[in-house]
């Protein structure tokens, strides 16, 4: 809408969406903005806890050398921890950041997100690759999510390179339907490696953390076509990543008629592995893709506009009006927070963000943010 006016209340509330030359507004002093007014972005994914990690993992390694690093590198004093997740949390909401789905291993953010303006969705995240683990870990994660709020927290299985069959399978049992599930999936070429064959860099990645790899036999298939159906179909799925996805897994999953929704975090993939996943094969699940930031263990920012303009450089043929709504109101239905936020529309509290040095909606390199609202 060109010189459209957007009234709100003193909370961020929309009141009204109006031309300009509508008679509702004509008698009201209107504060003008050169730029795009858009919806506050919602960062599908990010790992607040591991904030305290930023410069401390080396880019390029592939995954398996990542996660290691990470391992060996998170414990720290944990006021240094909670002070970076504060400083993490302030960073997304005046990068224009309004919501954020965030896996946990710990509670030490819940204190952070209870006084946030942010709308944080945490998913507590369960690993375990044998049968006598799934228990103790489940209950774990159960204790960590006391600490956060009911309505917006998920436990969820991790990642297929760290969550045995029977795990996967366990989750028919474990949570409710309407639970939302956020699964770290096909990030790494290793991954499909370890199902198709049995082979690849994760078995050293076991050997080095003293894991057992008993549990992954070879099923001659990719990792997704391995483990999604034992996942109940009634769980709304975030599958976040998806650098090695083929069109036959995308294939895989329409068949299948899951509520899925493909999170992209470019800025991760390209430091992890340096690769971008194959984007235009998810384009016909347009209103399906959504976009985080990862954690600062592999980007230096958490900055949604940023993650934008990597897949914008990178794929020229989608245009700004086509990937924004991944940035806003696909994360918000993905994270069950489409009533509150994600448009600008009456009812809702989006949060307002301006984007400067637009021309004629192209997103470049000189096109910057300010939070209205």
């Amino acid at each position: 809408m060109r010189k459209g006016v957007v009234a709100m209340d003193e909370y961020g509330a929309i009141k009204g969406v109006y031309e300009e030359t509508d008679p509702a507004v004509s008698d009201v002093k209107i504060e003008f903005y050169d730029g795009v007014l858009i919806p506050g972005f919602v960062n599908t994914h990010c790992h607040i806890e591991l904030s305290h990690m930023l410069g401390k993992t080396k880019k390029g390694t592939g995954l398996p050398r990542f996660l290691a690093d990470v391992m060996k590198k998170r414990d720290t004093k944990e006021k240094d921890i909670l002070a970076k997740i504060q400083a993490a949390d302030e960073m997304m909401f005046k990068n224009g950041i309004q919501a954020v789905g965030d896996h946990v291993n710990t509670e030490l953010s819940a204190k952070t997100k209870a006084g946030s303006p942010i709308k944080y969705h945490t998913f507590v995240e369960v690993m375990a690759m044998t049968k006598e683990d799934i228990q103790p870990r489940v209950d774990k994660a159960r204790d960590i999510e006391f600490y956060f709020d009911a309505n917006h927290t998920s436990i969820t299985p991790h990642a297929p390179y760290s969550c045995s069959k029977e795990l996967f399978k366990a989750f028919r049992k474990l949570v409710n339907e309407d639970n939302i599930l956020s699964v770290h999936n096909q990030e790494s070429d290793e991954e499909n490696k370890l199902y198709r064959y049995r082979q690849g860099e994760f078995l050293d990645f076991y050997k080095e953390m003293g894991l057992h790899a008993d549990a992954f036999k070879a099923q001659a298939r990719n990792s997704i076509q391995s483990y999604l159906t034992h996942l109940s179909k009634n769980n709304p799925l975030i599958l976040v990543h998806n650098t090695y996805m083929s069109l036959k897994d995308v294939d895989f999953i329409e068949r299948l008629g899951r509520d899925v929704y493909f999170c992209m975090c470019p800025k991760s993939n390209l430091f992890i592995e340096g690769k971008l996943p194959k984007i235009l094969n998810f384009i016909p699940n347009q209103n399906r893709m959504v976009i985080g930031t990862d954690s600062l263990a592999s980007n230096d920012t958490l900055d949604i506009l940023e993650e934008l303009k990597v897949i914008s450089s990178h794929y020229n043929q989608l245009d700004f009006l086509q990937i924004l709504p991944w940035a806003t109101i696909n994360g918000a239905e993905a994270l069950g927070l489409a009533d509150e936020l994600g448009s600008i529309e009456v009812g809702k509290t989006p949060g307002l963000v301006l984007l400067e040095g637009m021309n004629n909606l192209r997103l470049t390199e000189r096109v910057t943010l300010k939070r209205i609202v």
